[in-house]
């Protein structure tokens, strides 16, 4: 019997693969025919308006959804025959503002899932000021609440949480939108440092074209639940597609 392909050959398979995958609710169709995937280690950033169907993407990813037609898998695995609690587990997952518990401590928060998985205490512990020093946060800070945090300091803590577990995948869904502008820069800066370092695979949801442009290795745009182009960042501004075209006309016009 040949043994599977394993990471890093020729015929690596993807971390996460849309499969010409559709999906509707109450004959409204929010996502049609999409087909795409992203390898461990890359950073693929999904842009597009409200309503394009980026958040019924990351849904499909974890789960929360199933698709109409098609076929989302997960390291080769449909979602559909993945237990719904380990397939969320192997994903971390960043939202606006951290999404922290604000009754649980910094500590408690990080290590959510290394406790639900039984992680002995010790391992626990250590992983946390770990992961504290990895995003760029002073240890003392272990036993504050998010309450007593700064909005950089909760985005922090959110991404630590999404690592806790070291899950292969990771989703971020407009992390970093509701920072202030200098902020927002510092977090994409260490963002890209630390991907660079961890090597997972990413879908990073933005509105911000010079976000996609900074953070990702592709690009997706989306519309109206259409996959419009997937290029690499290196190409996405050169295309000729009228609405990518219109995006980066409106972005040039903004200022710096």
């Amino acid at each position: 019997m040949t043994a599977p392909p394993s990471y890093g050959s020729t015929l690596e398979v993807p971390a996460i693969e849309f499969d010409h995958v559709s999906f509707r609710l109450n004959g409204r169709s929010l996502l049609e025919d999409l087909v795409l995937s992203v390898k461990q280690g890359e950073t693929l950033v999904l842009l597009g308006r409200s309503g394009s169907g980026k958040t019924t993407t990351l849904k499909l990813i974890n789960r929360l959804l199933l698709p109409t037609t098609g076929e989302v898998r997960v390291n080769g695995r449909p979602t559909s025959e993945w237990d719904p609690i380990r397939l969320r587990r192997s994903i971390g997952y960043v939202i606006q503002d951290g999404g922290l518990f604000p009754h649980f401590t910094v500590e408690r928060n990080i290590a959510l899932v290394p406790r639900i998985e039984n992680w002995p205490r010790e391992r626990v512990a250590v992983r946390v000021r770990e992961l504290l020093a990895t995003v760029g946060l002073n240890v003392d800070l272990a036993s504050r609440y998010p309450s007593q945090l700064s909005g950089g300091q909760r985005q922090r803590v959110g991404v630590a949480r999404a690592l806790a577990a070291d899950p292969p995948i990771l989703i971020l869904d407009e992390p970093f939108g509701a920072l202030d502008p200098i902020t927002r820069s510092e977090m994409q800066k260490e963002f890209r440092t630390l991907q660079q370092r961890m090597r997972k695979a990413v879908i990073f949801v933005t509105h911000d074209l010079r976000e996609a442009l900074l953070l990702g290795d592709r690009i997706a745009l989306l519309e109206e639940g259409r996959l419009i182009v997937d290029l690499p960042v290196a190409e996405f501004s050169r295309s000729e597609d009228p609405l990518v075209r219109a995006y980066v006309e409106a972005f040039s016009a903004l200022p710096e």
